[in-house]
């Protein structure tokens, strides 16, 4: 069993939000947005973790908010069959975090997994609560200074021993004109990773350049549209919502190895273009290594 403390903090709640989750020194990561509460910040963290620890049998998660405890494992069931409202027909607050959370604990039920929460009281001297507490304050302060909060090193490639890297699933070969590819050979990488893409077109995400760090790879690299060469940190240093909407289009999706994934997309706005994503999966979390685009003519 792997034990996380998870913690938000919010700056004048609502102000300047950050969130971390903390396990040990390699493995810990923290985030954020230029404005947020409290809660958000807690939702996030234990979201993160979930996104993150996806390859582990038992995770044990401690929490000094009843709110994000409560919300897991004991209210959201009836939120669920009220259409997501409160007993007194109000909406439930933060509704999409608490249904990314809800998603996230189904899917690993799913697989057999089991995730705990334990309460444990702020500022008590909790070493593991104390971490996580240390590294969102800071990370809210970063945003204060409108400064980007060091996203840490994530889940580090660790995983449980009780729950070792599953087997790759058998290929399925359609030989064609990409003959050498393996087609669609993990579907739920393949879902996975198209709904990362996806995510970093979203307001949300590219709001928040630390979420958007999350999902690149240290040595990202991108050739843009215009034909310019991006680091990461020059794309972090800019990042910002897109001004018009921007639909990804699938056009193919292949596995280059056990922990690669090419996928190929139309971006569908105001400026059309060819896209191709190379998502690589290290510690069980993917993160996209390279990105190119072709204006469509």
């Amino acid at each position: 069993m792997i034990t996380a403390a998870a913690d938000g903090s919010s700056l004048g709640n609502p102000g300047p939000t950050g969130w971390a989750w903390y396990i040990d020194e390699a493995r810990w990561a923290a985030g954020g947005q230029r404005q947020g509460t409290n809660n958000i910040g807690e939702l996030s963290a234990v979201i993160d973790l979930l996104q993150q620890s996806g390859g582990v049998d038992e995770l044990h998660i401690l929490c000094d908010s009843q709110y994000v405890i409560k919300a897991i494992t004991q209210w959201m069931p009836g939120w669920k069959r009220k259409g997501w409202k409160k007993a007194d027909g109000k909406p439930v607050m933060n509704v999409e975090l608490m249904q990314e959370l809800d998603r996230l604990m189904t899917e690993r039920r799913a697989a057999g997994g089991v995730v705990t929460f334990e309460w444990v009281k702020g500022h008590a001297g909790h070493e593991l609560n104390e971490a996580a507490d240390r590294l969102a304050n800071g990370a809210a302060a970063a945003y204060q200074r409108g400064k980007v909060p060091d996203a840490g090193p994530g889940f580090g490639g660790v995983t449980s021993a009780a729950a070792p890297a599953p087997a790759p699933a058998a290929p399925v070969h359609s030989p064609d004109l990409f003959d050498g590819f393996d087609f669609l050979t993990d579907a739920p990488a393949e879902a996975e990773v198209v709904r990362l893409e996806r995510s970093l077109l979203s307001d949300e995400v590219r709001a928040d350049p630390a979420s958007v760090a999350a999902l690149l790879h240290p040595e990202w690299e991108e050739i843009g549209v215009s034909g310019r060469r991006w680091s990461r940190d020059e794309l972090l240093a800019e990042i910002a919502p897109l001004p018009s909407p921007v639909e990804l289009e699938l056009l193919a999706t292949h596995e280059l190895g056990d922990d690669t994934l090419l996928i190929l997309w139309r971006s569908a706005g105001d400026e059309p273009a060819l896209r191709s994503s190379l998502w690589v999966r290290t510690g069980g979390r993917w993160r996209q290594r390279f990105h190119q685009g072709t204006r469509e003519q």
